[in-house]
């Protein structure tokens, strides 16, 4: 055969090593101390849930008697209003601190950074007694009598807020901060003025960054405001508080008003996870 009819012949290409890596058993390390971790914690939390069911010294029957009286109720919706007004207030006041900081006006940068300064720095505690004894200061405002003007649920509401607004603005300011400088230069481009910027473009981007530590506010808030009950605003822990110093069941009365706190801010939580999963709308983060 000559050396033409040689080239013409196709040459068979050799076949492909056979692939082993399908009939191979992947086996994971074992996790020996992750499982006795986990079964130690399991057991542990048994017995103190066994501990606490099972303790007659916890009362649970005047527990139930106790946990939905028309007392404990309204001391509840007192502290739920409470706590949606402060954070509306104060996330409102926040705000204009917030922008105030981000300012490039000097004064209002300084008097925003003073506010936020102040008021982080002061416990609550203290600013309540001192609004609650404010009529020593100040007799009369407007030509009413100071304790007249302002009671105990007044109080609570303007020293929680200008507690909260504190707070809450530097929350705004760092979401405000985390929106890319290249959309604010995108937004002026297209000739939009400062007001619409910051609602349409700029605030929507923030809230991914406000909402987590804003949700967390907000618990925060709703457990803090059990602090008014020392100056006597009918609350849901001074609910109880009225109750079982009447009765002297401390501790079941006590267990109303966490259950109460537990139950609630277990809803928040899930209403900040939904909150969250919204305006992380379009990043990994939906996930």
């Amino acid at each position: 055969m000559s050396s033409d009819t040689l080239a013409k012949v196709p040459v068979r290409p050799p076949d492909p090593p056979e692939d082993d890596s399908a009939a191979l058993t992947v086996v994971g390390r074992p996790r020996i101390g992750q499982w006795t971790a986990a079964v130690v914690v399991l057991v542990a939390l048994a017995l103190v849930v066994n501990s606490v069911a099972r303790n007659d010294a916890f009362q649970w029957g005047v527990v139930g008697d106790y946990f939905t009286t028309p007392a404990v109720l309204r001391g509840l919706w007192l502290t739920l209003w409470l706590t949606a007004v402060v954070m509306v207030l104060g996330f409102a006041l926040g705000t204009l601190l917030a922008l105030g900081r981000l300012s490039a006006n000097p004064v209002l940068r300084s008097v925003s950074w003073g506010y936020v300064w102040f008021f982080r720095s002061m416990p609550i505690l203290v600013q309540l007694l001192f609004w609650f004894n404010i009529g020593a200061l100040y007799p009369t405002l407007f030509g009413v009598r100071t304790v007249d003007l302002l009671g105990p649920v007044t109080i609570a509401v303007i020293g929680l807020t200008l507690h909260e607004a504190a707070y809450a603005a530097e929350v705004v300011r760092a979401g405000v901060l985390s929106v890319d400088r290249g959309q604010f230069e995108a937004a002026q481009s297209l000739g939009l003025g400062r007001w619409r910027r910051f609602r349409r473009i700029v605030l929507p981007q923030a809230m991914r960054s406000i909402v987590p530590p804003a949700g967390n506010m907000l618990i925060g808030t709703l457990k803090g405001t059990s602090i008014v009950s020392v100056i006597a605003v009918q609350d849901l822990l001074y609910s109880v508080q009225l109750v079982y110093h009447r009765t002297y069941q401390v501790i079941p009365l006590l267990l109303v008003a966490t259950l109460w706190y537990v139950v609630v801010t277990s809803l928040l939580s899930v209403g900040q996870h939904y909150v969250e999963r919204y305006y992380a709308r379009g990043t990994e983060r939906t996930r």
